[in-house]
């Protein structure tokens, strides 16, 4: 049985190459990605975050000009997180796309719970880059 998914993106009046030098920065991520952890810190060849689920070991994509920003978390005693996400110039701005994965062991409720954590998430990110002009 496959799972449920969703796809979740916002427009972002930014040209992609600032929007994904900014998003590909691991270092950047608590910045924007709140439902990831509020601390991340470099552990020689992977990233630890602080996660309210305890410390997971987050594996990003490495950069690319494809514009993707997939990840893998990895806490302990649990299956692997695999988290896809998309970066795609259009005209002068970028279109993000979030894939939402429902886990296994996900109910309704906290499958739309995480959706709108992970849209709060990219609105965050939309803000950073349009209105504070980061990146």
């Amino acid at each position: 049985m496959s799972q449920q998914v969703r796809h979740l993106s916002v427009s972002i009046a930014a040209p992609f190459e600032r929007a994904y030098a900014f998003a590909r920065q691991p270092d950047n991520f608590p910045r924007w990605a709140a439902g990831m952890s509020t601390a991340l810190h470099h552990d020689g060849d992977h990233w630890v975050a602080d996660t309210p689920q305890g410390q997971a070991v987050v594996l990003f994509t490495p950069p690319n000009d494809f514009g993707i920003l997939d990840h893998h978390v990895q806490l302990a005693g649990q299956d692997d997180i695999y988290i896809p996400l998309r970066m795609i110039a259009h005209g002068t701005g970028t279109e993000v796309i979030f894939t939402l994965l429902r886990q296994p062991a996900m109910d309704d409720a906290a499958f739309e719970a995480d959706a709108q954590a992970v849209i709060a998430d990219l609105h965050r990110l939309k803000a950073l880059l349009e209105d504070e002009g980061v990146g």
